[in-house]
Formats: C-alpha cells, structure tokens, sequence
C-alpha cells in the first residue's frame, strides 16, 4: 500500500472549505433548504406553497391560502427550531409568511 499524504481531508470538509471560500454557502443552503421543503413541512404545506427563498437569513414563504398561512405563523417558532435542527443555527435567523 502506497504511502497516503498527511493533509487528506474528509471529502464533507473539503466541500464545506470550497464553499466557504468561494462564498456560495449561502446559495448552498437556500438550495438545500428549498429541495427539502415538502419533506420538512409535508405535502399539505408544500402544495400551498407558492414561493420560498432566503434573503440575509430570513426564510420568506408564500402561500396561496390563508388558512395556510394562519396555521403556519402559530407554528412558525417549531418550524424554525425544525430547520436549524436540519441545518444549523447559522442558515436561518427567521421566517417571514406572505
């Protein structure tokens, strides 16, 4: 077995490194947050939702019901803990309903 360099990373810290040093973090994490949507809040939250994005760490959620949108703002501090439990405290600072 041939001799392993002293400075291999583990290939998750390696992306993590890329990341941050090209600044696209952020866009990572509003992608994995948008592609894990319906798993996080299920179907019936999912197919009301019209639009979401992150701007400065806010998390803003469109929906098309307002019924929807009212059940969603009492909820709104479990799906935040929910989503930093997901993705780290540093992804999200709020949730913004529209």
């Amino acid at each position: 077995m041939a001799d392993q360099p002293h400075d291999i990373h583990h290939i998750g810290l390696a992306i993590r490194q890329l990341l941050q040093e090209y600044q696209l973090k952020p866009k990572f994490d509003e992608a994995n947050v948008i592609a894990s949507w319906e798993q996080i809040v299920g179907k019936p939250v999912a197919k009301h939702t019209r639009r979401i994005y992150i701007r400065n760490k806010v998390l803003f959620i469109e929906l098309d019901s307002p019924t929807m949108k009212s059940d969603l703002s009492f909820h709104k501090n479990q799906l935040l803990k929910r989503l930093e439990e997901e993705f780290g405290k540093e992804v999200l600072k709020e949730i913004v309903l529209m």
